[in-house]
């Protein structure tokens, strides 16, 4: 009997997670505050890492046509993103707008229940359940899962309702924003540094130009809303000169250098993601794509432990590995924000990363650090280079058909990948084959082999696309490997009770 989950935010982590819990055959029901779906482009890319994750779900064809890039920035310093090995490129011209949009018919296909208008009040943590106060627009109702997952944004109430402790350090500047139409805008994609603050400006689509504008020495506001475009316009002649006050604003915005992180991404029955667990300077768009990661990472594992195959202490590598992904995300954009905002007397330090990223090695990893590429999972020890990263895209032939390793976890399942032909290793993964998929393959000659899977023979590779287990070069066998990740071979765990989501 699966089990239900409630989750609150309608963003980019939310919609992301009801789908892969979806995929799992759990029941979600998604609550949101807003009456519709918001036309607010907010992050407007995709970096290669979640290129990757929404190919492996086969969605990258529904983001239409989109401007792939190789250059990039790590706190303005230009990068050269080619130097990244893979299949793919980082998206530059995905407005988050598209991405929710995307997340969210994918969610519903699968038969998540997304309910606009509801917000969430209170919960109530039972001893088999969570009971959550809903205002509806018929008035308050309590809603029953089995789980409560947080995904409502940097001012999280599921958060603040739960006292998770979130440390970090308090906002200094305030940066305004705004993406205009009916004006021409000279792009500064990796920003510009001038005497009094900083700008910032990009194409999007549709004839929109995004302006960031950050004026040396303004504190952050506190705000009931929005700026006026008229604040932004007036800021952006300050430090430019150009006169955009004529432009028709689609949309404005302010944000601050705020960096926190959620002590605890999990508390028994409820847990955070995306920006209710880590809020940063938006430095290259890496908030929402770690949010979006941070829910395919949680999917499988709670749809494992509703199923009644894995224990809940699967649910504590959440924690321990999207914790340590997040730390280093508010370290590498706080190092940014100095770079960004640091003024003059920052400038020595741009001049030496400037120097240092002329060297390939330094960019590959700065390059990997901002594109998410740069995660290796602790699932044990072993002298196999594919031990806990993501699994390279891999050309592959499957009984004399074309495919790819990416393709085979479109399903959201586990996949055990057989290079070799090996009667003996399937035979041992046979006990979990109602939770993976056994697959027997061969290189596609046509593909060129990732240097990582010259010498492999086989893999395992968790829903999330991470590799958990690879032979030879695994100090774990198979079994263990299966049993750590996918719950033990039989059966060791009471079924969860019935839903009660819709209660």
């Amino acid at each position: 009997m699966s089990g239900s989950v409630i989750i609150t935010g309608a963003g980019p982590a939310g919609l992301a997670l009801a789908g892969e819990l979806r995929l799992a055959g759990i029941e979600v029901t998604v609550l949101e505050r807003l009456s519709g779906r918001t036309a607010e482009s907010r992050g407007i890319g995709l970096t290669l890492r979640t290129v990757e994750t929404f190919a492996q779900r086969g969605l990258l064809r529904r983001l239409g046509d989109v401007t792939t890039s190789e250059q990039g920035h790590f706190g303005g310093v230009p990068l050269d993103l080619g130097v990244l090995d893979g299949a793919y490129r980082s998206a530059k011209t995905v407005p988050q707008s598209v991405t929710e949009t995307v997340l969210e018919q994918w969610a519903r296909e699968l038969g998540a229940d997304i309910r606009r208008g509801h917000e969430f009040r209170s919960y109530r943590e039972e001893d088999a359940s969570v009971a959550v106060r809903v205002g509806t627009p018929q008035g308050e109702r309590t809603l029953r899962a089995d789980y409560l997952v947080g995904a409502d944004g940097g001012r999280s109430s599921v958060r603040k309702a739960g006292g998770f402790d979130f440390p970090g350090t308090a906002a200094t500047t305030e940066l305004l924003l705004a993406d205009v139409r009916g004006v021409e805008v000279t792009p500064r994609m990796t920003g510009e540094l001038l005497s009094a603050g900083m700008v910032m400006s990009a194409p999007l689509p549709g004839g929109v130009h995004r302006v960031i504008v950050g004026e040396r020495g303004a504190p952050p506001r506190r705000r009931s809303g929005p700026p006026a475009f008229q604040e932004v316009a007036d800021t952006w002649k300050r430090l430019t000169g150009d006169d955009i006050s004529h432009a028709e604003p689609v949309w404005v915005s302010a944000f601050t250098d705020a960096a926190r992180q959620a002590a605890e991404y999990r508390r028994g029955r409820v847990l955070l993601t995306g920006d209710a667990a880590h809020i940063h300077l938006p430095a290259g768009g890496q908030g929402m794509n770690t949010g979006i990661q941070d829910s395919v990472n949680l999917g499988w594992k709670l749809a494992a432990v509703l199923h009644g195959t894995a224990p809940k202490s699967l649910l504590d590598t959440y924690h321990c590995e999207r914790h340590a992904v997040g730390k280093e995300l508010l370290a590498n954009t706080a190092a940014q924000s100095q770079l960004i905002l640091g003024g003059a007397q920052a400038q020595p330090l741009r001049d030496v990363l400037a120097e240092l990223v002329r060297y390939e090695e330094v960019t590959r990893h700065l390059a990997a650090k901002v594109s998410g590429l740069s995660i290796r999972y602790d699932v044990g020890p072993g002298p196999n280079p594919l031990l806990g990263v993501r699994m390279p895209h891999l050309g592959l032939t499957v009984r004399g058909r074309r495919t790819s390793s990416t393709a085979l976890l479109h399903t959201g399942r586990g996949v055990l990948l057989d290079l070799a032909d090996n009667p003996h290793l399937r035979r041992r993964a046979a006990p979990w084959r109602e939770r993976i998929d056994i697959v027997t393959a061969t290189h596609d000659t046509e593909v060129t082999v990732p240097p990582a899977l010259h010498a492999t023979t086989a893999v395992l590779i968790r829903p999330d696309g991470y590799v958990a287990w690879a032979g030879p070069g695994s100090h774990h066998d198979l079994p263990a490997a299966l049993s750590r990740w996918f719950g033990p071979a039989r059966r060791a765990f009471p079924s969860p009770r019935p839903s009660q989501a819709n209660q």
